[in-house]
């Protein structure tokens, strides 16, 4: 699998990819559009208002068959990352999911040490305390669970740096 960065014409193809309304039992929402998804897409590669965020933004392809199936993200605030991940149903139970948060978070440990931003000491991702399959992506990138909670989701946290 190879990460890809994002661009607007990648909804064309993810939004067959992600239109499984099952995909949205835990993230809410519903399936986009095309057009809907590629508004949400261009928002997203020109980048946050807020020039003290930053937004990392990616495409999951398949090596096999050059087939887009999802996504993984970023928001680095400060010291700190967000990261977020999709992967449409019909490829879920696979380790994509877990092999592209597992490269993010090493992304982000490496671009820490490179760029001259400061770097990402904490990385964390909001989780439905009953979604499993992304709890066990969590875990294989690092993170661990916490007591927090946020919009009835738990907190999960990984320290890159102290």
């Amino acid at each position: 699998m190879d990460l890809l960065p994002l661009r607007a014409d990648h909804a064309a193809e993810l939004a067959p990819a992600l239109s499984d309304p099952a995909l949205h039992t835990f993230i809410g929402g519903s399936p986009l559009s095309p057009e809907a998804l590629r508004t949400r897409y261009e928002r997203l590669v020109a980048g946050s208002p807020d020039p003290s965020v930053t937004w990392c933004n990616w495409v999951l392809r398949l090596r096999t068959d050059s087939r887009l199936i999802g996504t993984v993200q970023a928001t680095i605030s400060d010291t700190n990352a967000e990261i977020a991940w999709v992967v449409g149903t019909r490829w879920q139970g696979r380790g994509y999911a877990r092999e592209a948060a597992q490269g993010l978070v090493a992304w982000l440990r490496q671009r820490s040490a490179h760029a001259a931003a400061p770097p990402v000491r904490t990385v964390v991702a909001h989780i439905h305390p009953d979604h499993l399959a992304s709890a066990a992506v969590a875990r294989a990138a690092g993170l661990l669970p916490t007591d927090e909670e946020q919009d009835g989701e738990t907190r999960w946290r990984r320290v890159l740096r102290p």
